[in-house]
């Protein structure tokens, strides 16, 4: 209003000063554009800002993490600390950056291991970290909208966090409840100060019910006479005695933490019935597996979390703790207990292994008690459930990287064994024609060769170094591929979803995936059955739904195969995508199948998961990110996988001077023979410095080498080293690497232009095709 009122005052006075009404109009233009140019360029309100709030709001994201029972911590791809919640800064002194934390005997390498797996799948796991006393599991994630942060969760052990629990039980609700029977609970650190402690014993201490006395000494505000008798300081000789319970918070530490429950003694004369009483009560209200056994051994007490771990049933009633555990255990647990009853008090532990708790041991605490009459050794268990559960999956991810590791290993220096063998064969076939004495023999060499070649390629499949060609893609329909494959007692159902998301694969591995998965389905179905394959659009609140520890909140297409098949046993179900494991008989099948499958999908940036139940048939589900298309790649998607075109053989002839360099002896040979014969010059060097040498000796000379052809892995100095020195000098000088390694793994290593990659093992007419094919690509941008 007061703008709009000036501007009324600034025309008035200029008309008044030049008459003239043409000059008023523009100056009210002037001022409306100048007002709406402001307008438009105006900072935002501060309501607005409220309202669009940084997304990356980690004040928020601490505020919520504080409330976990574990330490989290985040990290983004360049290893900096996002964010980290107050136990994670609490157990690692500050904001310590995972995986430098202060741990000792090698945890920071198996915290980094952790940390790659999870950044290469999607998840890892590492056990043992111990910081003094202290020991944490970790379980790493891969998270974020773009899978740009890491999710670090440190899981403290019973023996690390059990006196934190028992501080916020006794400060909580725990310690209220306590109250309300009667009982004093106090917990206490090694030094014997107080860490916490109930109303209760707050007002027999002081007299007042909301003392603080965290950090004082225990023994202070206690007393005893001639005979043991013990009482409370404040309240002097005339003061109702108190019983007195020492729970050990750690076993290994003579004066360790503890947890201290007082009852009233009446100056003992309160009835051991009662006393026992009251301590069942107060071992009910306990979160830890708890029981109490007689002199004899027979069970006296158990509570509910002791019933659980142990795998009681409602009905049954054990008599003994020896009932509990399996046939090898019993005799080692009765006289373990009866030991402790006997003997003078003390505390130990004992790994035994539960008759309905599988293979894993547990640790049974044994304590011997005094003064509650029939009761006289405290039992105590843990479910360590959890623990089994990421040791499992921690010894599983081990072994299949290791695994892994040499799958890869082996394929590579397979295929240049097998480079040279269909190399030689390629040769041989060119000095013999058709219906020679030698040519079938020759032939059948080759095509044993080619199927070794496809062995190698799925075990590359698994260790996820294979050569895929990804597009951007809807998933294919196979259904016509599948039917050749299928019995006419089998029933095929093909069902998909709408708008589904375009994902990055390569279509003929995707098909691979669905033939592998089909003669599985296929072989399980020996009387015929039915085999359904849909898919699905799962988006972003339907993955957080399923409540899944492995797949990250995201948009998928997902893929499911299920069949009405035998269904696969539990105990096999972990081996499946294992390589060369197979319940099939001997000679009808590798053990490679679903392994090749598992690589396909997690090289793709996929997940795959199996549910099955014997008897009632198996179902996978595959589920791929939703790719972000850019225009082109929407243009060139299209519902099903475009057939292969027969294409004209190519002219494998050429001329050019051809530096190769290769340090296998076999495969250098067979590759100059093959390129030799097409026409080229050919020099050849072993690795990588002597082939710089050849370089700097042709710089003079007038034949230049018109590209190079070189294995990427070589001593001294490997493939990749030796382009960059080669790029310095030679920018356009074109190169072919030959390699077993995934292209995608290498293009991502070797970042230079004009560089063409040939997997191996490979025939000669493909070497030939490929030099040609590098050469003229070139020519045209030459």
């Amino acid at each position: 209003m007061l703008l709009a009122v000036a501007v009324i005052a600034s025309a008035g006075l200029l008309y008044w000063q030049v008459q003239n009404i043409t000059l008023i109009v523009a100056f009210l233009a002037l001022v409306l554009s100048l007002t709406g140019v402001a307008f438009f360029l105006r900072p935002q309100n501060a309501d607005t800002d409220k309202d669009h709030a940084d997304p990356e709001d980690w004040a928020v994201t601490r505020m919520v993490a504080d409330q976990s029972a574990i330490g989290l911590a985040i990290t983004d791809r360049a290893g900096r600390l996002v964010c980290a919640n107050e136990l994670f800064t609490k157990w690692f002194n500050g904001a310590a950056v995972p995986p430098e934390l202060p741990l000792q005997a090698g945890g920071n390498e198996l915290l980094a291991t952790a940390g790659r797996t999870a950044w290469r799948d999607g998840r890892g796991y590492a056990e043992g970290l111990k910081r003094g006393v202290a020991e944490y599991s970790a379980k790493v994630v891969r998270a974020g909208q773009g899978d740009e942060y890491l999710l670090w969760q440190m899981i403290p052990q019973v023996q690390a966090d059990l006196l934190d629990d028992m501080i916020s039980l006794v400060s909580g609700g725990g310690g209220r409840a306590f109250s309300e029977v009667g009982i004093l609970a106090s917990v206490i650190g090694g030094e014997g100060r107080i860490r916490a402690s109930n109303q209760a014993f707050a007002l027999r201490a002081t007299g007042r019910v909301d003392a603080n006395i965290s950090g004082r000494n225990f023994i202070n505000f206690l007393r005893s006479d001639d005979k043991g008798t013990i009482f409370f300081e404040r309240e002097g000789r005339h003061g109702t005695p108190v019983r007195l319970f020492h729970v050990p918070l750690d076993r290994e530490k003579e004066k360790g933490p503890a947890l201290i429950l007082l009852i009233d003694d009446d100056g003992g004369m309160v009835e051991r019935g009662k006393a026992l009483e009251q301590v069942e009560s107060m071992l009910s209200l306990l979160p830890l597996g708890l029981a109490l056994t007689d002199r004899d051994g027979r069970f006296l007490f158990l509570n509910e979390a002791f019933a659980k771990t142990a795998g009681i049933g409602e009905k049954e009633q054990p008599l003994y703790p020896g009932d509990l555990m399996i046939r090898d255990d019993k005799s080692a647990v009765a006289d373990a207990v009866r030991r402790y009853a006997s003997g003078p008090p003390m505390a130990g532990d004992l790994a035994v292994r539960l008759r309905n708790g599988g293979e894993e041991p547990v640790a049974l605490g044994i304590a011997g008690v005094r003064g509650l009459g029939e009761a006289a050794v405290l039992l105590s268990i843990r479910d360590n459930s959890e623990e089994s559960k990421l040791k499992s999956q921690v010894a599983q991810a081990t072994k299949m990287q290791a695994v892994g590791q040499l799958a890869g290993g082996v394929a590579h220096d397979f295929n240049n064994i097998l480079t040279a063998i269909i190399g030689h064969c390629d040769l041989m076939l060119l000095r013999h024609a058709p219906g020679d004495s030698d040519y079938d023999d020759i032939q059948q060499v080759k095509n044993n060769s080619n199927r070794a070649a496809g062995l190698t390629r799925q075990l590359l499949a698994f260790s996820r170094q294979q050569t895929l060609r990804p597009q951007v893609l809807q998933l294919p329909d196979v259904s016509n591929l599948l039917k050749r494959l299928l019995d006419e007692t089998i029933e095929l159902e093909v069902r998909h979803g709408r708008n589904l998301g375009l994902v990055r694969a390569d279509p003929g591995q995707l098909e691979q995936v669905i033939i592998n998965l089909g003669v599985n389905a296929r072989d399980a179905m020996p009387n015929g059955g039915k085999i359904s394959i849909s898919t699905q659009a799962v988006v972003a609140s339907d993955v957080r739904a399923l409540k899944s520890d492995i797949l990250p909140i995201g948009d998928y297409t997902a893929l499911f195969f299920t069949d009405t098949g035998n269904g696969i046993p539990p105990h096999v179900i972990g081996k499946i995508f294992e390589p060369f494991f197979t319940t099939k008989a001997v000679g009808k099948g590798t053990g490679l199948g679903l392994s090749t499958v598992y690589g396909i999908i997690k090289q793709s940036g996929g997940y795959i998961f199996a549910d099955s139940k014997s008897g009632e048939g198996t179902t996978f589900s595959i589920y791929f990110p939703v790719h972000r298309p850019t225009a082109e790649d929407v243009a060139r998607a299209t519902l099903n996988s475009p057939p292969v075109k027969a294409t004209a053989k190519k002219e494998l002839w050429g001329t050019g001077h051809i530096l190769l360099v290769e340090d296998e002896d076999m495969v250098r040979a067979v590759a100059e023979r093959a390129l030799t014969r097409q026409g080229y010059t050919v020099v050849t060097a072993s690795e990588g410095e002597e082939a710089l040498g050849l370089l700097a000796e042709q710089a003079d000379s007038e034949q230049q080498f018109d590209m190079i052809v070189s294995d990427v892995v070589m001593p001294n100095m490997d493939g990749p080293t030796m382009a960059k020195h080669v790029r310095k000098n030679y920018p356009d000088l074109p190169i072919l690497f030959m390699s077993g390694y995934a292209e995608e793994q290498l293009r991502k290593s070797i970042d230079l232009d004009k560089v063409n990659f040939l997997p191996k093992p490979f025939s000669v007419a493909q070497i030939a095709e490929a030099v040609g094919e590098t050469l003229a690509e070139h020519a045209k941008q030459s």
